[in-house]
């Protein structure tokens, strides 16, 4: 087989989004059923871009586990290191719809989700070290065996570009008491990027400046730190440069996904070697485009599509 260019790890589930837009659970009668969970749609949407992409995750013994399975499959990811858990069922979430910008997330994933149970011995550390890029987030580091697992797959890496950390907190996700500041940092001081939006760098490094964040980030070690604005564009730094590239405005129908396009599209230019700046605007355009959009896996975007909305910002 063609070697693997993307590898991601972590979360997975089933998305169970409301047909009825700006109501609440109760009222609503009919769902969409899609693949969801970070790490997983990353590696989508990285393949949509033509890498060659597998995620390590597991899913429940279930139907849910079986239809995740198929669907990452179909939607071009590797399935090799899709696990299953004997016991845990596949995690389910849902989410209430009030564009352009209240999304609440409802997630099912108790007593503990499947990929809560990724461990050491669970991993091809030669195949993660080898990757041209690997991408890991902060949900996995929110319980045991998962959070040593994360860590023991970057520090294989041994800070070789591309090692990417989303910072993705989920605060419901973690326990009272777990240091979700304390074990962002470790991943950040093993990563070569790290990615977040606002709420997830100040988690990190106590601020809610981008610029001071940013600058926190690369005293861990960082060599990219990508901090997400939302409507303010997306702000970047390295030692050499720092810039914002503005936002693409589009009409907002469900902004759940719109991080991991822009995920997704950051591994292809990385990858392809363009300029940070033209990377990121190909990933603000990707986000764009999936928040114009109901579903998060199946609505990730392909360059095309990513290049047209650029052409018509460019024309406007």
């Amino acid at each position: 087989m063609p070697s693997l260019e993307v590898i991601t790890m972590g979360r997975v589930g089933v998305d169970l989004y409301p047909e009825q837009i700006g109501v609440t659970l109760a009222e609503v009668s009919t769902f969409a059923k899609s693949l969801g969970g970070s790490p997983t749609n990353v590696a989508v949407a990285a393949a949509r871009l033509g890498r060659r992409a597998a995620v390590i995750t597991k899913v429940g013994d279930d139907p849910f586990g079986l239809y995740v399975r198929r669907a990452i499959a179909e939607l071009g990811v590797d399935t090799r290191w899709v696990g299953t858990d004997p016991v845990l069922p596949t995690p389910l979430v849902f989410c209430e719809i009030f564009p352009p910008d209240r999304f609440p997330v409802y997630f099912y994933r108790e007593p503990k989700a499947p990929d809560m149970n990724i461990a050491r011995e669970d991993l091809d550390l030669a195949a993660i070290a080898a990757a041209p890029l690997f991408w890991t987030t902060g949900t996995g580091l929110s319980d045991e065996p998962s959070r040593s697992a994360t860590l023991a797959a970057l520090d294989a890496r041994q800070r070789r570009d591309f090692t990417i950390h989303d910072l993705d907190h989920r605060h419901q996700l973690w326990r009272g008491g777990d240091d979700a500041r304390r074990w962002a940092r470790e991943a950040a001081k093993r990563a070569t990027v790290v990615v977040g939006n606002i709420d997830e760098v100040e988690m990190a490094t106590g601020t809610r400046d981008p610029r001071v964040g940013a600058e926190a980030l690369l005293g861990l070690g960082v060599t990219i730190a990508v901090v997400k604005r939302g409507g303010e564009g997306v702000y970047a730094r390295t030692a050499r440069e720092e810039f914002t590239v503005p936002a693409v405005e589009i009409p907002v129908l469900n902004g759940l996904g719109a991080g991991d396009a822009f995920g997704g599209a950051l591994c292809h230019g990385l990858l392809a070697g363009w300029p940070l700046r033209r990377t990121l605007e190909v990933a603000n355009a990707a986000g764009a485009i999936v928040a114009s959009r109901l579903a998060c896996a199946d609505a990730m975007p392909t360059l095309a599509e990513i290049e047209g909305v650029l052409a018509r910002k460019v024309s406007a």
